[in-house]
């Protein structure tokens, strides 16, 4: 499953994220979403957990939690929906 994690402190790690979740079970992955130019975090990521029974466990558990002084906001990811590609001519 795939799970979103917001309103992550700038400064959160990976390392940090993959400590908070290993609690739960396993960990496949994790991705901090991070701005292209400056390579600062955006403020939120996603971790992949091959359980689903385990992830939602970790989303009950660290929902609403406070992390670096925050409330963070943990929830299964949406699907990321297919941008249309439509042809248009340029003139």
């Amino acid at each position: 499953m795939n799970i979103y994690v917001g309103q992550l402190p700038y400064s959160v790690s990976e390392d940090q994220l993959r400590e908070l979740f290993t609690e739960f079970g396993e960990i496949a992955g994790i991705n901090i979403i991070k701005d292209r130019f400056s390579g600062q975090s955006k403020g939120f990521g996603f971790v992949e957990m091959p359980n689903n029974s385990e992830a939602d466990k970790a989303i009950k558990a660290l929902n609403k939690s406070l992390l670096g002084g925050r409330e963070i906001k943990v929830n299964q990811a949406e699907q990321r929906r297919q941008k249309s590609k439509k042809w248009r001519p340029r003139y």
